[in-house]
């Protein structure tokens, strides 16, 4: 229930005294969103005025911006490598931070190639959790009553590693979810999960997603939300419980816990609380033995009002497989954007489509800068660096690259994310996220990059509406073993009534369709040049993405930050995807490509 008027934000009528507190906040940063970043960059820039990465472009003190920008270069994680390196190998000297780095955060295996370790402080934590409780009092503005229930999120760890001196390097998730500001998180109503920390905790993932899936079955009438980082992880959860619906109904049924089930944590705290219900057992056993899953979310957890999920970037081809297992009903909430360099900002309307979504900048969590990102032209060719601009400063409809000044001791450093200015809040930026910046597929001088690629995905999709089948995954590689090279598109089909499958020539009409898509540079290889071989899709049988993140989880990545490349150049990895094709299809036609269109 909404508190008194007095309290009362911009935003809206908050829930609770707490949330008008935090509603408060946000419209105090956003307000004073220049005043801050300058606050933040002069306190940024005084605790760390002797440490040797300043020194080195004698800054001499200075907390000002202009001074700042003169002396200090805009860099990429390769030109930090050095010092990272050092750090890693035991140099407890202050090298990028007055502060001693605490630990490193992994960046996702799967978002850039390899893995970056980005150094962190102590109190980041703070900071982060700080982001963390803007975004409940946001939510209740738009979905009332989430008090009454409890959200079942599918949050994992990973198990650690240490660098050569001794410093934990692993990702931001799993620092979260192992410091006490999340396992001694106080009680909040808003805010209780199905999962205990037992669950979550437990390193191993199989025994961790059996726990938290088997704790959201026997709670499934007071789910309000479900939700996991990435759409992904979310339909990997789904998955999951098609494959082991049976022997959760049976323990369920028995209210004993299944013998793989060996973590110690774990089977103590669910042995308090498992009891035998046979009516639960048969009422899963019913819903998931039905040949069709439609809707399945909505029929197991009736409660539910939004799906917590990230889907934007690449993330948005999981949409209509979510729309599919949620029968549709479902909103899909996109609530804040983060990385492993940095927690930026928030989603002032959560609740709106997926295609709609923009985050708000809290200028509080770090000194920001947007270089201007101009789109290469045919030749390949982009005009001269631009200039950085500040938070307060960029123009809506425009798109900039990401650079951030951190407290943790990044300084201008380039994150890698296109966004585009979509609005404002007060005076902060508001950002549709665009992409990374990163080519995915080139084979001559085309260069296609992942909205591209997406958006070829889509519009091919088209062609398999009407046989009720929809692209479920999907990835790329750029075969230039063939003379002349060209682009292989894998997919794993999600095809809702096997009897009405698509047929061959669809599926080479889908290659074609992708190639009407793709930039002129690429068309004109096609038709002219005769530099880029016809389109290829290898449909996989189902279940393949599953392996292939399961094989990147055994190598090291994070279950939390897997995100499905959507370029793949390593051997095995290509190996596996060739040897679970079922069947390959090409472009059976030139695209459509004049000269008139070259700019």
């Amino acid at each position: 229930m909404a508190v008194d008027s007095a309290l009362s934000s911009p935003l809206g009528p908050p829930a609770c005294e707490k949330d008008a507190k935090a509603l408060r906040f946000i419209e105090e940063m956003t307000r004073n969103a220049e005043a801050v970043q300058e606050k933040v960059l002069a306190e940024i820039l005084s605790r760390n005025a002797d440490v040797e990465y300043l020194k080195r472009y004698k800054l001499g003190g200075a907390t000002d911006r202009e001074t700042f920008k003169s002396k200090i270069p805009i860099i990429k994680y390769e030109d930090l490598q050095p010092e990272i390196q050092r750090i890693a190998n035991g140099d407890r000297s202050a090298i990028l931070s007055a502060h001693p780095i605490s630990e490193f955060l992994t960046s996702s295996g799967t978002s850039a190639g390899e893995r970056k370790l980005m150094p962190t402080i102590q109190e980041e934590l703070d900071r982060r959790q700080l982001l963390y409780s803007l975004l409940m009092p946001v939510m209740n503005l738009y979905v009332p009553g989430l008090d009454k229930g409890k959200a079942l999120y599918f949050l994992f760890v990973k198990s650690e590693t240490r660098t050569p001196g001794g410093l934990l390097a692993r990702p931001v998730l799993t620092s979260y979810y192992k410091s006490e500001h999340f396992k001694t998180r106080p009680y909040d109503p808003y805010n209780v999960y199905t999962s205990p920390n037992e669950a979550i905790l437990c390193a191993d993932s199989f025994q961790s997603m059996y726990a938290q899936m088997l704790c959201g079955l026997l709670e499934r009438e007071q789910v309000l939300r479900l939700g996991a980082v990435f759409a992904s992880g979310l339909l990997r959860a789904i998955r999951f419980l098609q494959l082991h619906w049976q022997a959760l109904a049976s323990d369920l049924e028995s209210g004993t816990l299944n013998q793989k089930i060996t973590d110690p944590s774990i089977k103590d705290c669910l042995g308090k609380t498992l009891e035998p219900n046979p009516e639960l057992a048969e009422f899963i056993r019913m819903e998931c033995s039905k040949e069709n899953w439609e809707g399945i979310i909505t029929r197991i957890w009736p409660n539910t009002k939004y799906l917590d999920v990230i889907v934007t970037g690449a993330m948005a081809q999981y949409i209509p497989t979510l729309d599919y297992y949620s029968g549709g009903k479902l909103p899909m909430a996109c609530t804040m954007y983060a990385s492993s360099e940095c927690y930026f900002g928030l989603n002032l309307n959560p609740i709106c489509r997926p295609s709609e979504v923009s985050y708000t900048i809290m200028p509080n969590m770090a000194y920001f800068e947007f270089l201007p990102h101009e789109p290469a032209d045919s030749f390949g060719l982009t005009s001269s660096d631009p200039q950085s601009v500040d938070l307060v400063d960029v123009e809506m409809g425009k798109e900039y690259e990401l650079v951030i000044t951190t407290y943790a001791g990044l300084y201008r450093y380039r994150v890698g994310d296109i966004l585009r200015v979509i609005g404002f809040h007060n005076s902060a930026p508001q950002f549709h996220f665009v992409r990374r910046k990163n080519v995915l597929l080139s084979i001559d001088a085309d260069k296609t990059d992942e909205a591209e690629l997406q958006n070829a995905i889509d519009n091919a999709s088209r062609l398999l509406r009407e046989f009720n089948t929809s692209v479920g995954e999907y990835t790329s590689y750029a075969n230039t073993k063939t003379i002349p090279g060209h682009y292989v598109i894998y997919w794993e089909l999600l095809i809702k009534d096997s009897a009405n499958s698509p047929t061959n020539e669809v599926l080479n009409q889908c290659c074609l369709a992708m190639e009407e898509c793709l930039n002129s540079v690429y068309r004109q290889g096609r038709v002219a040049d005769n530099s880029i071989g016809p389109l290829e899709i290898r449909v996989v049988r189902n279940g393949t993405f599953e392996e292939l993140m399961d094989y990147a989880i055994s190598r090291g990545a994070s279950i939390n930050q897997y995100k499905v490349p959507r370029c793949v150049n390593f051997t095995p990895i290509v190996e596996l995807l060739d040897s679970r094709t079922v069947s390959v299809h090409f472009s059976p036609a030139l695209p459509h490509w004049t000269p008139e269109r070259r700019r």
